[in-house]
């Protein structure tokens, strides 16, 4: 038998070291690496033995089964997955502790079971009963759902590959708490999550299992243990939200069977969790129309358009570095916009705070998002609303230049539908004969200094400081 060996290895990016240091020489992560057991031995299939040739087939060939795809009746979710799950895939889905991931993946599982679907929920944190009372909180108490409590990787994979019935969808919930007992490291290291889903997951291929994954997530929101792990799964889903508002986004960012980008919004209600079919109108529902410093995006996550409110607040500093506060939105591109509106424009920001707010809890990370970020910044500094039946959109340039975005009709479409009457949009080229005339008033830009002129000529009444 080989003789062990000990290894450290980083808990953040899976780097392997021979001896301890207090930080991570690849991700520079301080006192997350961790000692292991590892035991020298020649993989299996490259010792002495020769290999065997592998079957080569046609690209143009078919498979002998096609599978369709389980739609679990969830709208949301089946949209961010592409139309519902595959069989034999593996979906991991990270989120916050408490943001309701335990919570979706049951009522999915309920659904599926409910069209004769056999759906097995190995859970590692909580006991069986413990499942079932919130099973009964969320009125799916009667679903033809099997539990089980376990953490060994060998139970788990002898159920998959029990002969008696086949299981059409398996939840493993977590799998930083899942370990593999010939393995000498902690539930949760890397080595234990990394070997786990691979075991998991290769079972799951031979036998056509749909796998959902729940991870723990980071302190910077990234899913713990090692990224191989996301190599590993055909689609990652991020839980997102604030646990003060009521609102959810489940975002795909890894789909190989489907869009990536894709949002679902749900609304954590006492039921559970409730799908939103018109989101921007929810995301609307409390704007102050009057309000300086606030304006509407016509954003785009997948293929939906979303309407969120862009808040900004511009305040004279008492501090000699002023403050830049962002919710919902990169800090970075915040700088940049703030640089080109004092450059190019010459408006003064250098002794304000300012504070940037994408309202209802999304997170908007397209650039498509810098012309109204622009626009509320204008309107906050002037103390002059912006018109408040107008929808923003457009990229803005290091030069001042307003820039095209992707699919404007379909953004115009869903501000019309909400009764938007306006648009501020970069200037498009020449528009093509037979085409269909634009749903709204279209007011086409090519510099931000024509922003802060239509702003100044169209905009509300200058609102009185208290």
């Amino acid at each position: 038998m080989a003789k062990p060996t000990k290894n450290y290895v980083c808990q953040s990016c899976g780097a392997v070291s021979t001896k301890w240091a207090g930080k991570c020489d690849s991700c520079n992560e301080w006192n997350s690496l961790a000692e292991e057991a590892v035991t020298a031995a020649v993989p299996k299939g490259m010792g002495t033995k020769k290999g065997r040739s592998l079957e080569l087939v046609d690209l143009s060939g078919q498979s002998h089964e096609r599978l369709p795809r389980l739609v679990t009746g969830i709208a949301e979710f089946d949209r961010v997955t592409g139309g519902g799950v595959v069989p034999g895939s593996a979906l991991l889905i990270g989120g916050d502790p408490g943001i309701g991931k335990s919570t979706l993946l049951l009522q999915v599982v309920c659904a599926l079971s409910k069209k004769n679907a056999r759906c097995v929920y190995v859970s590692g944190e909580e006991a069986v009963d413990q499942v079932r009372l919130r099973a009964d909180r969320l009125g799916l108490g009667q679903s033809p759902v099997e539990l089980a409590s376990a953490t060994s990787v060998r139970d788990i994979v002898a159920t998959m590959e029990d002969g008696g019935k086949h299981i059409d969808l398996l939840v493993v919930d977590s799998i930083q708490t899942i370990y593999v007992d010939n393995v000498d490291s902690a539930p949760g290291t890397v080595t234990q999550v990394r070997t786990s889903a691979q075991e998991i997951i290769r079972v799951a291929k031979k036998r056509n299992i749909i796998v959902l994954f729940v991870g723990h997530v980071t302190k910077d929101g990234q899913i713990a243990g090692p990224r191989v792990l996301e190599h590993l799964v055909d689609t990652v889903l991020y839980f997102e939200g604030d646990r003060s508002h009521q609102f959810r986004i489940l975002r795909a960012v890894k789909n190989r069977f489907g869009p990536t980008d894709e949002i679902g919004v749900f609304e954590m209600a006492n039921e559970g969790l409730v799908e939103v079919a018109n989101p921007s109108a929810l995301f609307l529902s409390q704007r102050q129309a009057d309000a300086t410093g606030s304006v509407v995006l016509a954003a785009l996550e997948g293929t939906r358009p979303v309407l969120v409110e862009v808040q900004a607040l511009v305040s004279v500093s008492p501090l000699g570095t002023p403050r830049r506060a962002v919710i919902g939105y990169d800090s970075g591109r915040l700088s940049m916009v703030l640089a080109v509106l004092e450059t190019r424009v010459g408006l003064q920001f250098s002794g304000c705070d300012v504070y940037l707010n994408i309202a209802g809890g999304i997170r908007i990370n397209e650039p498509a998002a810098d012309l109204a970020v622009a626009a509320a910044l204008i309107s906050a500094l002037n103390n002059v609303a912006a018109p408040a039946d107008a929808v923003f959109f457009g990229e803005i340039g290091l030069a001042g230049e307003v820039r095209q975005v992707p699919q404007p009709d379909v953004r115009l479409k869903e501000a019309s539908k909400l009764g938007f009457g306006k648009a501020i949009i970069p200037r498009r080229k020449v528009v093509k004969e037979g085409r269909k005339p634009d749903p709204l008033v279209v007011s086409e830009l090519s510099h931000l200094q024509d922003l802060a002129d239509l702003l100044r000529d169209q905009g509300g009444p200058r609102r009185a400081i208290a």
